[in-house]
């Protein structure tokens, strides 16, 4: 009997998969921080012979190296990517033995990358699931753009015959199991689910419902925004990253806090955001644990900035370092834990601003306040309606636009309140005097607010 065990992370919108047999087993498309594999293949008595990668990640920092030597496993990667490191190079039709009576089959699916390899798990010569990677994911597929632009079309393309493959190939009953689409950015929609079977994306997946012109004109005119900080994950794997260090990082006292500050790195408070804005330090900005603390903050600080980490507690502090080391963001400057009483001089207040609802939001500007509107959600969801005379400063350029914000209070929103929330503290440290809307766009109209859309 075989089995298959899913590593979810959660920030980032991926899974990782350990699979094999009584004895050994392969891990596939691993996470840096590779102890949670390590300690899923104890807990099932099983030895790591084969580590496998579908393709070359822009999305995170693969454990997959370090793994396979920590293993002593074969490490299977396409052919066709370019790596500063010995692999085993996988083309398309190769078989691995994972354990007896079970091997591991490569499937080449170009489309998410140029090398995308999907993988099939065969028991006694029939497939019991398939690793699609970036290729065919629950209810979409992975976006063709992050390679090259000039690529782009060629790759959607790809993608189609790709997935019509894997429906061609694999019985309705086998269960799709991708890395990216669970609110990852390397998928090409917002569609996804807790799993799925080749049947069943046959009846609901846009790749296998529309003709390939169809398909790529669509595709192509959904993408969403790329993180900046994709930029830096294809070369860190495909030059070989470094194994990770966990180890805490040395502790700031308010005199560092305030020294960094001045000298222009990051401090990030890692509190809830009702927390941060009843009370912080001055400059920090507020980026939370329990939020896509990797995704936005990897994709908002100037790469290599170093970054002090605040925090209620360690337990915080050691996920948010872990959650970093996914994205490249290896270690900390300084830290802390505490409160903001910890973390600011004898003497000094902590900073602070308000909070609100849309409602409050209806109500200040029907009383004709000085105040102006800063929509920070990404351009897909501002293009499906916004509030009249808002100004949209995506979360992810405010930073480097702050100087296009108008005068008066400003009144932040996003879809549901942590990006306001982020924004806000941006704008605080700026000197803005700022309001930050926590509430879910869908009350908007409900206050009252005149909503516009295109067209």
């Amino acid at each position: 009997m075989f089995f298959v065990d899913t590593l979810e992370t959660e920030g980032l919108g991926n899974r990782s998969y350990l699979a094999g047999g009584a004895r050994t087993a392969v891990a596939v498309d691993p996470p840096r921080d590779i102890d949670r594999v390590l300690a899923r293949a104890a807990r099932r008595g099983v030895r790591i012979v084969a580590v496998a990668e579908t393709h070359v990640h822009n999305d995170y920092v693969t454990g997959g190296l370090e793994l396979a030597r920590l293993t002593g496993a074969r490490y299977l990667v396409p052919a066709r990517a370019e790596v500063a490191y010995t692999r085993v190079p996988v083309t398309d039709g190769d078989v691995e033995p994972v354990d007896e009576g079970l091997v591991l089959r490569a499937v080449a699916t170009p489309g998410h990358t140029p090398h995308h390899t999907s993988y099939v798990l065969e028991e006694t010569g029939h497939a019991v699931a398939a690793f699609t990677g970036g290729s065919l994911l629950i209810g979409g597929v992975g976006r063709p753009d992050l390679v090259e632009p000039r690529l782009t079309e060629r790759l959607a393309r790809a993608q189609h015959a790709s997935v019509h493959r894997l429906a061609a190939e694999l019985a309705d009953a086998v269960p799709v199991l991708p890395t990216h689409g669970f609110g990852s950015f390397c998928s090409s929609s917002a569609a996804g689910g807790a799993g799925g079977t080749i049947g069943g994306e046959k009846g609901s997946n846009p790749g296998l419902l529309q003709d390939v012109d169809t398909f790529v004109k669509e595709l192509l005119a959904g993408l969403d925004d790329i993180p900046a900080y994709y930029a830096h994950m294809g070369p860190a794997n495909s030059g070989g990253p470094a194994p990770v260090d966990l180890t805490a990082p040395g502790v700031a006292d308010a005199g560092e806090i305030a020294r960094r500050l001045a000298a222009g790195e990051w401090v990030v408070d890692l509190r809830g955001r009702v927390a941060f804005a009843a009370g912080h330090v001055a400059g920090a900005f507020n980026f939370e644990v329990d939020g896509q603390l990797a995704t936005y903050l990897a994709w908002m600080i100037p790469w290599g900035k170093p970054v002090t980490l605040l925090a209620e507690s360690a337990a915080d502090l050691a996920r948010a370092q872990r959650e970093l080391t996914r994205v490249g963001i290896d270690r900390p400057a300084a830290a802390a834990v505490g409160t903001p009483a910890d973390w600011i001089a004898d003497g000094t207040a902590p900073a602070s601003f308000r909070r609100a609802t849309f409602a409050d939001l209806a109500a200040a500007r029907e009383r004709a306040e000085d105040m102006v509107i800063v929509d920070v959600r990404r351009d897909a969801e501002r293009a499906a309606g916004w509030i009249e005379g808002s100004v949209h400063l995506p979360v992810h350029q405010l930073h480097h636009r702050l100087h296009e914000v108008p005068k008066g209070t400003v009144w932040v929103h996003c879809a549901g309140g942590m990006r306001a929330a982020i924004a806000a503290s941006v704008l605080d440290a700026a000197g803005r005097e700022v309001v930050a809307v926590d509430d879910g766009y869908a009350a908007a109209a409900e206050a009252g607010l005149t909503l516009c859309t295109a067209g």
